[in-house]
Protein backbone atom coordinates (compact mmCIF):
# COMPACT_ATOMS: atom_id res chain seq x y z
CA UNK A 1 0.00 0.00 0.00
CA UNK A 2 1.42 3.38 -1.00
CA UNK A 3 1.81 6.07 1.63
CA UNK A 4 -0.49 9.04 1.10
CA UNK A 5 1.09 12.26 -0.13
CA UNK A 6 0.92 15.30 2.11
CA UNK A 7 -1.95 17.68 1.49
CA UNK A 8 -1.84 21.48 1.53
CA UNK A 9 -1.24 22.61 5.11
CA UNK A 10 0.13 19.28 6.36
CA UNK A 11 3.29 19.32 8.47
CA UNK A 12 6.02 17.06 7.05
CA UNK A 13 8.78 15.78 9.33
CA UNK A 14 12.12 15.85 7.51
CA UNK A 15 14.36 15.68 10.58
CA UNK A 16 17.25 13.21 10.42
CA UNK A 17 16.11 9.61 10.85
CA UNK A 18 19.07 8.59 13.00
CA UNK A 19 18.74 4.98 14.15
CA UNK A 20 15.58 4.54 11.99
CA UNK A 21 17.48 5.26 8.75
CA UNK A 22 18.36 1.61 8.03
CA UNK A 23 14.70 0.51 8.18
CA UNK A 24 13.11 3.47 6.39
CA UNK A 25 12.25 3.40 2.68
CA UNK A 26 12.53 6.29 0.25
CA UNK A 27 9.21 8.05 -0.19
CA UNK A 28 7.52 10.78 -2.21
CA UNK A 29 6.37 13.39 0.30
CA UNK A 30 4.12 15.33 -2.05
CA UNK A 31 3.57 15.97 -5.71
CA UNK A 32 1.68 18.65 -7.59
CA UNK A 33 1.59 19.54 -11.28
CA UNK A 34 4.52 21.90 -10.66
CA UNK A 35 6.65 20.30 -7.94
CA UNK A 36 7.64 16.95 -6.45
CA UNK A 37 9.46 16.49 -3.14
CA UNK A 38 10.93 13.14 -2.11
CA UNK A 39 12.96 11.82 0.77
CA UNK A 40 15.58 9.41 -0.57
CA UNK A 41 17.11 6.96 1.89
CA UNK A 42 20.46 5.70 0.64
CA UNK A 43 22.51 3.05 2.44
CA UNK A 44 26.27 3.45 2.20
CA UNK A 45 27.48 2.44 -1.27
CA UNK A 46 24.05 2.85 -2.93
CA UNK A 47 24.24 4.62 -6.27
CA UNK A 48 21.50 6.37 -8.24
CA UNK A 49 22.71 5.99 -11.80
CA UNK A 50 23.28 8.89 -14.15
CA UNK A 51 20.02 10.47 -15.25
CA UNK A 52 18.39 13.87 -15.76
CA UNK A 53 14.99 15.49 -15.40
CA UNK A 54 13.62 18.39 -17.47
CA UNK A 55 13.11 20.73 -14.50
CA UNK A 56 15.50 22.19 -11.96
CA UNK A 57 16.28 20.17 -8.81
CA UNK A 58 17.70 20.67 -5.36
CA UNK A 59 19.54 17.96 -3.45
CA UNK A 60 19.57 18.63 0.30
CA UNK A 61 21.57 16.21 2.44
CA UNK A 62 19.65 15.75 5.69
CA UNK A 63 22.07 13.27 7.26
CA UNK A 64 25.08 11.20 6.30
CA UNK A 65 27.17 12.01 3.25
CA UNK A 66 26.46 11.76 -0.48
CA UNK A 67 28.63 12.44 -3.49
CA UNK A 68 26.95 14.20 -6.40
CA UNK A 69 28.43 13.67 -9.87
CA UNK A 70 27.32 16.61 -12.01
CA UNK A 71 28.80 19.36 -14.14
CA UNK A 72 31.83 17.14 -14.83
CA UNK A 73 32.84 17.12 -11.16
CA UNK A 74 32.23 15.24 -7.93
CA UNK A 75 30.91 17.21 -4.97
CA UNK A 76 30.44 15.77 -1.49
CA UNK A 77 27.39 16.95 0.45
CA UNK A 78 27.12 16.38 4.18
CA UNK A 79 24.26 16.99 6.58
CA UNK A 80 22.87 20.50 6.16
CA UNK A 81 24.32 21.12 2.70
CA UNK A 82 22.27 21.53 -0.46
CA UNK A 83 23.00 21.71 -4.19
CA UNK A 84 20.94 23.21 -7.01
CA UNK A 85 21.09 21.83 -10.56
CA UNK A 86 19.41 23.42 -13.55
CA UNK A 87 16.92 21.40 -15.55
CA UNK A 88 18.32 18.78 -17.90
CA UNK A 89 21.65 18.53 -16.05
CA UNK A 90 22.84 14.88 -15.94
CA UNK A 91 23.67 13.77 -12.41
CA UNK A 92 24.12 10.73 -10.21
CA UNK A 93 24.35 10.18 -6.47
CA UNK A 94 26.57 7.88 -4.44
CA UNK A 95 26.01 7.43 -0.70
CA UNK A 96 29.41 7.62 0.98
CA UNK A 97 27.69 6.95 4.32
CA UNK A 98 24.15 5.92 5.18
CA UNK A 99 22.23 9.04 4.20
CA UNK A 100 18.85 10.63 3.70
CA UNK A 101 18.35 13.35 1.12
CA UNK A 102 15.49 15.74 0.44
CA UNK A 103 15.10 15.93 -3.33
CA UNK A 104 12.96 18.66 -4.89
CA UNK A 105 12.08 18.51 -8.60
CA UNK A 106 10.42 21.31 -10.57
CA UNK A 107 7.99 19.56 -12.92
CA UNK A 108 6.46 22.46 -14.80
CA UNK A 109 8.41 25.45 -16.04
Amino acid sequence: MALPHAQSGDVIDVRPLGAKLARTASTALFKTDELEVMRLVLPSGKKLLNHHVPGAITIHCLEGRVEVHALQQKTALQAGEMMYLRGGEPHELLAQQDASVLLTVVLKQ
